[in-house]
């Protein structure tokens, strides 16, 4: 006599199709967050001073992994000097030429001044030592926003030379916003006076 398998109630079914599904959507879910922090958007926290005011310890910000060649102005995470994740300005890029100070004691890039009073540290200089370098192709030279606490292209240039220079390549990408702390969320804008410099 033969045994026939009692049919599982369409609840029970309805329930295991149910699990599965979530599973697979909490994978896919997963898997795309994962994608997007490695190759689209990436999440950094602010471990120094040396970009202050605009950023503070322990702010977050969210890098835009593709927002193409870095710009005069925009604010940047990069492999730095220590192989280790470091944000600070661009000042110039390839072929500029990148000085300071003038007669006002303001940076100069390609002979045109800055205004750096919105993002520069409240009383600090725009350097405490003079400078003047032109930017090799491809390389990038980079200032924190609180001067007299960032150790930057002015420092490593002037120690190291052409290994002081740090390559567009090794940019991770531009940061857009601070998201954290809620309080001080802000989108980044390009600070206008860096739209004179040609």
């Amino acid at each position: 006599m033969a045994v026939t398998k009692k049919a599982e109630p369409a609840e029970k079914k309805k329930k295991k199709g149910g699990f599965r599904e979530t599973v697979l959507l909490l994978v896919l879910g997963v898997g795309i967050a994962l994608l997007l922090q490695a190759f689209v958007v990436g999440s950094f926290y602010i471990p120094s001073e040396s970009m202050e005011n605009t950023l503070q310890i322990n702010d977050r910000v969210f890098v835009n992994k593709l927002a193409g060649k870095p710009e005069r102005g925009d604010i940047v995470v990069f492999k730095g000097w220590d192989g280790q994740d470091t944000i600070k300005r661009v000042i110039g890029v390839g072929g500029d030429k990148v000085a300071c100070c003038d007669s006002k004691r303001r940076v100069t890039v390609n002979g045109v001044a800055l205004d750096e009073k919105s993002y520069l540290f409240p009383d600090n200089e725009p350097s405490g030592e003079d400078f003047k370098y032109t930017v090799p192709a491809g390389k990038l030279f980079l200032m924190g926003d609180h001067r007299s606490m960032s150790q930057d292209s002015r420092d490593h240039v002037k120690q190291e030379g052409a290994a002081g220079w740090i390559s567009e390549e090794d940019v991770v990408g531009k940061a857009f916003v601070r998201y954290w702390p809620l309080g001080r969320g802000e989108i980044f804008q390009k600070p206008e006076s860096f739209d004179k410099v040609k």
